[in-house]
């Protein structure tokens, strides 16, 4: 799981991963600039998509994905152990990630929160 939070100052999206989500993702946060973030969906559907090919991280079907994979061309990161609370923040002209897929403690108010940012520019 991740904490999401924005810092309007600094202009970052920032996701701190929690107790052993550091160890299955090989990250302890992400920092995103704002410019980057796109959106954001709260999709536990995302779950049963094809993750595509692991770049480094963790995947044990149906328990935990975990890291950094490629699909398509696309650049994804996961932290989800339970889709039911997994976000999919999109990402444009970023350097890493095209998109992220996150657990988060509450994807209602982590989307309101980052789509209230982006309204704002």
């Amino acid at each position: 799981m991740a904490l999401i939070s924005i810092d309007r100052e600094r202009g970052l999206l920032t996701a701190e991963f929690q107790g052993l989500d550091k160890l299955w993702t090989f990250k302890s946060r992400l920092e995103i600039p704002l410019t980057h973030v796109r959106g954001a969906t709260h999709d536990p559907g995302i779950a049963r998509e094809p993750k595509g090919i692991r770049v480094g991280g963790t995947y044990f079907p149906g328990v935990i994905t975990a890291g950094r994979f490629r699909r398509d061309g696309e650049r994804l990161f996961w932290d989800v152990k339970n889709p039911d609370k997994a976000v999919v923040i999109e990402l444009a002209d970023a350097e890493r990630y095209d998109r992220l897929v996150i657990e988060v403690d509450d994807p209602r108010a982590t989307v309101a929160l980052i789509e209230q940012t982006i309204a704002r520019g």
